[in-house]
């Protein structure tokens, strides 16, 4: 059977010219509460997936039949050109030099990216395998797609997996099971359901309008990789001509000044100790940012959006010198806003007590939020995970694997004291995030990803 060769991607300059708004991997490391170790060390995880599955054997293999004539197209358009040791002769293949200079453009490092995945080699060894296989995903029906989209759209979904393949630095012709499943069952669904929100979202407005971009909220734990998740929708938005902005909710964390004032001000409390929890971050610059992002409707209008130097103060962090700010410029498709306690919502004052006494003030703390991020939030992403335990073991790991390669990274007890401090609010208000949604979601508009251990997505319960 003929190796899947990969389409070339676009070489149109608008589709690869640098966007003010991009943000660089340094970025997304160095201003979230996650190590760039995170970034490398998912775990070695042979997920199984769902069954392909139809109404029927009939409806099958009626999707086959109107499927077949495009995938066999699509598998003569893509054989090699000419055999060689790599195993294709597709020139882009063999240079990458284009992806490498996107990367470059916007300031990323060109670390181990490749081993963000394990190395066991899998195949999909054909158009039609990887059809199979992308209908195959727990996400089809949640972001909408049917077997005969999928075939409508299969050279879009082969382009942006190439991309992927090239920004992660992966042999596409040798693409391990946990790599087909982090590309064509999780991230490549995510951003055509994204594109389709910020179609119904444009929907709304005249042709002579101002459109706002649309804000969409990623709510997940720390270490589950929305990292990763917002990086590659990020850029998937970015090659396909959507000039996007990324806020993280740790960019609105107090200053240095204002986290020792509230330190003092809540003596012995844990959870108020250092950054994290609600009451640690500057909300009215939180308001501030989001309504002047949500403004960028035209071309020649800049804004500088806050960061955050969690390298400060030996470690207690502080906010980054204005002048070091990126600035973006309209008109922006969307504001992609993410962070491990978007959508939270205040409980009942037994709750907070039966899990952490000092969880009290925090939930007070948690009335302002809805007015500073949620309430700008109109499509919704929520990773859930199945134990909060698994904060721990992620935050391990990456530390673990930090330090095996020679970086600075926390002990084990560290690690530990770091993630108790925020395991309260994980207990407290996740099963609500679950059960009802974010604060404010309409559910019409909210996407709900399950993970396993391995961070791969899985059928819902």
């Amino acid at each position: 059977m003929a190796v899947l060769t990969l389409f070339s991607p676009s070489t149109n300059p608008s589709l690869l010219t640098s966007s003010p708004s991009s943000l660089s991997i340094s970025y997304y490391f160095n201003h979230n509460d996650c190590t760039e170790s995170d970034w490398y060390c998912l775990r070695k995880n042979n997920s199984k997936w769902a069954p392909f599955s139809t109404s029927s054997l009939v409806s099958k293999q009626r999707t086959r039949a109107r499927t077949k004539s495009k995938l066999c197209l699509m598998q003569s358009q893509m054989m090699p050109e000419s055999s060689n040791s790599s195993g294709s002769g597709c020139s882009w293949m063999k240079d990458n030099s284009s992806v490498q200079d996107e990367i470059a453009g916007h300031g990323m490092r060109e670390g181990p990216l490749h081993s963000v995945f394990p190395t066991k080699a899998a195949e999909v060894s054909s158009v039609k395998d990887l059809f199979e296989f992308i209908c195959a995903g727990p996400l089809m029906d949640k972001v909408g797609l049917t077997p005969d989209k999928v075939a409508e759209s299969i050279d879009k979904w082969v382009i942006c997996g190439s991309q992927l393949c090239r920004l992660f630095k992966l042999n596409e012709l040798y693409l391990t099971e946990p790599q087909k499943v982090r590309i064509y069952h999780y991230y490549i669904p995510v951003f055509l359901w994204c594109e389709e929100e910020i179609s119904h979202h444009n929907s709304k407005f005249k042709d002579e309008d101002d459109i706002p971009p649309l804000v969409i909220g990623f709510s997940a734990p720390q270490g589950c990789g929305k990292t990763t998740l917002v990086f590659a929708l990020d850029f998937l938005f970015r090659i396909n001509g959507r000039n996007t902005a990324t806020i993280s909710i740790d960019d609105f964390y107090l200053t240095a000044e204002g986290q020792a004032k509230l330190r003092e001000s809540n003596p012995g409390n844990a959870l108020l100790e250092f950054r994290g929890n609600a009451g640690s971050h500057d909300l009215s610059l939180s308001i501030e940012t989001l309504t002047a992002v949500s403004k960028l409707t035209k071309e020649g209008k800049k804004m500088k959006l806050p960061r955050y130097d969690k390298s400060a103060y030996s470690g207690r962090g502080d906010r980054a010198d204005p002048s070091t700010w990126p600035e973006v410029e309209g008109p922006l498709t969307a504001v992609l806003f993410e962070g491990w306690m978007l959508g939270f919502k205040p409980v009942p004052s037994e709750v907070v007590k039966s899990v952490d006494p000092q969880l009290e003030i925090v939930n007070k703390n948690l009335e302002a939020y809805f007015d500073a991020w949620d309430k700008f939030i109109k499509s919704w992403i929520v990773i859930k995970i199945q134990d909060p335990s698994c904060v721990y073991q992620w935050r391990l790991q990456a530390e673990i694997a930090m330090r095996a390669d020679g970086k600075p990274g926390m002990s084990d007890e560290e690690v530990l004291d770091f993630v108790s401090r925020y395991l309260p609010a994980y207990k407290a208000y996740l099963p609500t995030l679950y059960a009802e949604g974010p604060n404010g979601s309409d559910p019409e508009h909210l996407l709900v990803v399950e993970i396993d251990e391995g961070r791969n997505p899985i059928l819902a319960n």
